[in-house]
């Protein structure tokens, strides 16, 4: 029996809960703040700064 309340939609998006915040953006250093334009199909987290070697993060 379905109906309301079945688990289904709890607040995460995709396989992976990721912010799917488009392909458009900056990743930005955390540690230093240089920031690189996003390339469609690479994550920022899989991104080190030039710079400094700190994991780099999606700016909102």
């Amino acid at each position: 029996m379905r109906g309301q309340n079945t688990g289904r939609g709890q607040g995460r998006r995709g396989m992976g809960g990721g912010q799917a915040l488009g392909p458009g953006g900056e990743c930005v250093c955390p540690q230093c703040g240089y920031t690189v334009q996003h390339q469609l199909g690479t994550p920022c987290f899989n991104m080190k700064c030039p710079k400094c070697g700190t994991q780099m993060i999606r700016k909102r």
